[in-house]
């Protein structure tokens, strides 16, 4: 069963180092995307160096090192989906030497009262896909231990903000009416592809990872629409905190 894949008694036969076998160093903090016009707009209008490259079969993608206002930070586009975002991390560690990822994204919306209007803190998430259970121990939850910092910077820079458990979950086209009402009775209040690979990840490795999110369609509603879909994917407000975010984590212990 994939609840017992988490193995920690022996060693993995593939690493980075088989591919890249010298590790880099350029920064020890990364800003993911998943959004390729925000990915273009830092190329656009800061000033960047590619410094390493992810390779895969059938694409290639830069890692930059970019400066902002006296703040620098490595900045990529990510894979979509807990497996594919979560070896990003662990390939732009060994890459260029990000031990802190700051990842913003879009989710859906299963309690619309609690999250219109508002940005997303995530604290735990329901592990509905299969990347965690190899890197951590089964359970339903893997808590997001960096939420209360979170939300302690969203007050602090007086950002409108809600937290509460996510579903996250690799079955797009899955999200049945039954599992919306499930998960809504746990108390989660989004449901999005990532969080739960990334911090499984970020907790083995010894990470640290810095979530937020923006929901954009609602899930919880007799015909869905994907409207505002689009903008929460793709707006500048989350691309802005994440440099504030990277100003105030970097060169700092978490």
């Amino acid at each position: 069963m994939i609840t017992q894949s988490f193995d920690d008694r022996s060693e993995a036969i593939i690493s980075p180092g088989s591919f890249s076998p010298v590790q880099q160093f350029y920064f020890d903090t990364a800003i993911a995307t998943f959004s390729m016009k925000l990915f273009e707009y830092v190329k656009e209008n800061l000033p960047w160096q590619e410094v390493a490259c992810l390779r895969a079969a059938n694409h290639t993608k830069p890692i930059l090192l970019v400066e902002n206002k006296g703040t620098r930070f490595l900045f990529y586009l990510s894979e979509i989906g807990s497996t594919l975002c979560a070896t990003d991390i662990i390939e732009v560690n060994w890459l260029a030497g990000a031990t802190k990822f700051i990842v913003f994204g879009s989710a859906g919306a299963l309690d619309k009262e609690k999250t219109v209007g508002k940005y997303i803190i995530p604290t735990e998430a329901y592990r509905d896909e299969g990347m965690s259970y190899h890197y951590a121990k089964a359970s339903d939850y893997i808590k997001v231990k960096n939420a209360d910092f979170m939300t302690d910077f969203f007050e602090k820079n007086h950002l409108p903000c809600v937290s509460g458990r996510v579903w996250t979950t690799d079955g797009f086209y899955r999200e049945t009416r039954n599992n919306v009402e499930k998960r809504k009775a746990d108390g989660c209040i989004a449901v999005e592809m990532e969080i739960a690979g990334m911090q499984a990840v970020c907790d083995f490795h010894g990470f640290e990872l810095y979530d937020f999110l923006e929901t954009g369609d609602i899930v919880d509603q007799p015909d869905y629409t994907p409207e505002g879909l689009h903008e929460a994917n793709h707006s500048l407000n989350k691309l802005f905190i994440a440099m504030e975010l990277a100003k105030t984590i970097s060169g700092s212990k978490p």
